[in-house]
């Protein structure tokens, strides 16, 4: 039977703020509107953005800006206008409580646990404050709810909180790219790091990688993928390194222009202070594209085979650094994993996350 179900996430797919977080609620919001379902997705406003949409089956209602649209969700009783069966609780370190004001099934996604993001993103109070919030207050407000999380690594900090993992139930990111078969491999060195523009992405220590390697490798170069209010900083710090001629920023691309970068490059790098599952690593492995990323970060360990779809290094930059090296020097290595990477991640497919989560929300819809 079709459910009604209402989505709570701070941003959609068309915000200029927007990761691969938005990318999986609004493909799994549209995968069940096309199976019928009746899709309310609630989410802040943006310059440009209608208050009221309705985009391949699902209904947009855009209210509150970045922090404004939590406590517009409580006070304005939005749950109660849309009746609906059940309640996606998209919890982006801050939730948004919907138990609180919610007599109907809520079930809480989450991607990763921000513990150490606040001190990144906010000062020593607001990160403390965020930090309980997140670790103490949700874990007791969401006691009755179902999770889900998109990786073991984050079920695993989930039960660090209390959280019983028998309550959480794990729901990969999928694709739905294809090889571009016609897209060759660049011929010389080259890099690709994708996402916002933000502190915690640490893009900097890409960066540190082309200014450390560009000695030895002349010709090497990174294409800087996404947008952010960080941008200027890190322009800044190339311009420190002196590598402006071996750095570009394409800022926000289609997604046709993202793949085309993805699959031209040699390695992908993923810097991310943390990471819930990490998509682009299941995007760039499509193109037969391995990935360097820290075991820190927490979902890069489920989403790379360590050695054999990517490399995963500890906390220590200069390992990030050697590891990147020993990729593009060492081709037979680099070639063997863009091999087993491209026929590892075809196992991840949106129509199976789909079917999962409309078989949990029919499970605590019907409980």
């Amino acid at each position: 039977m079709p459910l009604r179900v209402v989505i709570f996430n701070w941003r959609d797919m068309h915000h200029p703020e927007a990761g691969g977080a938005e990318k999986y609620i609004v493909t799994v919001a549209e995968g069940l509107a096309k199976r019928g379902h009746r899709v309310t997705f609630c989410t802040s406003a943006y310059p440009g953005a209608l208050p009221e949409e309705v985009v391949n089956g699902v209904h947009y209602t855009r209210r509150g800006g970045r922090f404004g649209i939590y406590p517009r969700a409580l006070v304005n009783g939005l749950l109660s206008l849309h009746r609906p069966d059940v309640v996606i609780d998209v919890q982006n370190g801050m939730p948004y409580l919907t138990p609180l004001v919610s007599r109907y099934p809520v079930v809480n996604l989450v991607h990763h646990v921000h513990k150490e993001q606040w001190p990144v993103t906010f000062g020593p109070r607001a990160a403390k404050a965020g930090w309980w919030i997140e670790s103490r207050l949700a874990p007791w407000i969401y006691r009755s709810a179902r999770y889900v999380a998109v990786s073991d690594s984050t079920r695993h900090e989930l039960t660090l909180q209390g959280i019983d993992p028998d309550r959480v139930d794990i729901i990969h990111n999928g694709t739905d790219a294809t090889p571009l078969d016609d897209t060759p491999r660049s011929v010389h060195p080259s890099l690709v790091v994708l996402g916002r523009l933000v502190p915690q992405k640490r893009v900097e220590y890409a960066l540190d990688v082309v200014a450390s390697l560009v000695g030895d490798m002349p010709d090497l170069t990174l294409d800087v993928v996404g947008s952010g209010w960080w941008e200027p900083h890190l322009r800044d710090h190339v311009e420190v390194l002196g590598i402006e001629k071996y750095v570009t920023f394409h800022g926000h691309v289609s997604e046709a222009e993202k793949h085309r970068l993805l699959a031209g490059a040699w390695v992908h790098l993923m810097p991310s202070l943390k990471e819930g599952w990490g998509l682009v690593v299941v995007e760039a492995g499509i193109h037969g594209t391995p990935t360097v990323a820290f075991r820190e970060a927490g979902g890069p360990n489920d989403s790379i085979v360590h050695n054999r779809t990517g490399v995963l290094v500890g906390h220590d930059p200069r390992e990030f650094t050697d590891a990147v090296r020993e990729l593009l020097v060492d081709g037979e290595k680099r070639l063997r994993m863009s091999d087993e990477v491209a026929r590892w991640v075809p196992q991840f497919h949106w129509d199976e996350s789909v079917q999962r989560w409309e078989q949990v929300l029919e499970d605590a819809a019907a409980g």
